[in-house]
């Protein structure tokens, strides 16, 4: 239902406006084919200010990070810093093509060469390759690694992957594209893997599981080491989502806590622009065993340099790659935003990331837990999850907190996701939001948890305050209407 009066580019048009002309024509004219012409096609006439108004309108209606705070749990979606857009859109990088001679772009693969040490190192693997053009298809070299290695060991009868019930939405469709058959794995009380439910599932079919640290409950598992040695154990390997990293860089290495391959989201955790299907990019970072199975190509110093003549660098598969899962060497620009940031910050400055995510969140979460229902209530790490089912709210659920936060000009946190927590709102303020940012957050889920006791209707009509009503979603999504 529309709230106000916003005038559509139809709504606009009066006949016998123009906004353009087209030159005169050089070149000789000829019969344009009639027959794939129609006779009558409703264009707006619009003058070159009614667009330029129009779509300047709608750029103030859109919510972005530059707008404000962003709280999407597990997405990550933090402030951009528009140094990475300088470096970014440098002539040196931008004006590439990937089919150059080698000799002429060994600035653009050093950087990719500096970049797949710098996330090795962070994650404590050996190899990394930046091929993955976003974090579900780094998700799916992962896994398709860890079955190379098993078809390589001829152990076919490793056909089961475990996925714990607190992991990622994407993790069981990776599993099912790469051929395994996927079995769930409980949480605890505690917000853990379960080890009994684990060890129950530990045998001579499985291949691997797929465990995202810290998990989408936002909770660090106190049981890791027991579960990847566990797996390790039974001859299955551990593949790590590495959706969450912006919790432990510099704190801790996957590497060390058992895992064997992982993906980084380099747009969420890196800070490069994501939302709206993309640009993103899925480095994989893997241990040795792994290593000879990693997606191509793979950037390596071919000739070391000496004082009068720098590094030559050049491009390698590995010996039993899975093959090529993106054309040429991956989204090129999005590393070089990543790359910037990295090196803008710093060892120390990637630590300081990590805990002031952590110091955000649980600034947060101690302070909504006042009024809000929390399902696990410990000390969170990036993000944390409440359970919006209140006795004296009964009919209020998450969905109309959500909308209703729309109506004091935020975006809604992850709604209904980890699906374990059945009315669950996930929030993640990330490291950029300073304390006030937090503080009139904290004071609209307050005045919105009251309205849910004294004034129900107002959540259950939300937003009222954006440009359309609530919609229904679901018929939004079956019947697409693409036009005014």
């Amino acid at each position: 239902m529309r709230n106000n009066s916003e005038p559509t580019i139809f709504d606009l048009s009066s006949v016998g406006r123009n906004g353009y002309q087209l030159p005169e024509s050089d070149v000789r004219g000829s019969e344009f084919p009639t027959e794939f012409a129609r006779e009558d096609l409703a264009f707006p006439e619009l003058s070159e200010q009614d667009v330029v108004r129009h779509y300047s309108r709608l750029s103030a209606l859109n919510y972005h990070v530059d707008k404000g705070l962003y709280p999407l749990g597990s997405c990550t979606m933090k402030y951009n810093p528009k140094i990475s857009e300088k470096t970014a859109r440098l002539d040196g990088f931008t004006q590439l093509h990937p089919l150059q001679p080698t000799e002429t772009v060994q600035g653009a693969l050093f950087l990719i060469y500096d970049l797949q040490h710098i996330l090795s190192e962070i994650s404590g693997f050996t190899a990394c390759s930046l091929v993955p053009a976003a974090g579900a298809q780094g998700e799916f070299c992962g896994v398709k690694m860890i079955a190379a290695h098993h078809a390589y060991k001829k152990q076919h009868q490793r056909k089961v992957m475990l996925i714990p019930d607190s992991a990622h939405g994407t993790n069981p469709a990776t599993s099912a594209m790469c051929g395994y058959e996927c079995m769930p794995v409980k949480t605890d009380s505690r917000g853990n893997i379960d080890l009994e439910d684990l060890a129950s599932k530990c045998n001579k079919e499985l291949a691997g599981i797929m465990i995202t640290l810290p998990n989408t409950l936002g909770l660090f598992d106190e049981n890791i080491l027991k579960a990847t040695a566990m797996v390790h154990k039974s001859g299955g390997l551990v593949y790590g989502d590495g959706a969450n990293m912006n919790a432990l860089l510099g704190i801790a290495w996957l590497s060390d806590l058992g895992f064997d391959v992982m993906h980084y989201n380099l747009h969420k955790t890196f800070s490069t622009p994501h939302g709206g299907g993309g640009p993103g990019a899925g480095a994989v970072c893997c241990n040795r065993l792994l290593e000879p199975y990693l997606p191509g190509p793979i950037c390596e110093m071919i000739e070391e340099g000496t004082k009068d003549e720098p590094p030559f660098y050049g491009l390698y598969s590995p010996e039993r790659t899975i093959g090529m899962v993106k054309a040429f060497y991956g989204h090129f620009t999005v590393l070089v935003r990543a790359y910037t940031y990295l090196r803008v910050l710093g060892a120390n400055g990637l630590r300081r990331v990590a805990e002031y995510a952590a110091l955000n969140a649980n600034y947060l979460m101690q302070a909504l837990k006042k009024t809000y229902p929390l399902p696990y209530d410990r000390t969170c790490i990036h993000e944390f999850v409440l359970d919006i089912k209140w006795e004296d709210a009964p009919d209020i659920r998450a969905l109309d907190v959500a909308k209703r936060l729309m109506d004091f000009g935020y975006h809604p946190p992850t709604n209904y996701f980890p699906l374990i927590v059945h009315e669950s709102l996930m929030i993640e303020p990330t490291e950029t939001e300073n304390k006030r940012t937090l503080d009139e957050f904290i004071e609209a889920m307050n005045s919105i948890a009251e309205d849910a006791r004294h004034a129900p209707e107002m959540l259950r009509k939300a937003p009222s305050e954006t440009p359309f009503g609530r919609m229904d979603e679901v018929k939004a999504a079956r019947d697409l209407k693409l036009t005014a």
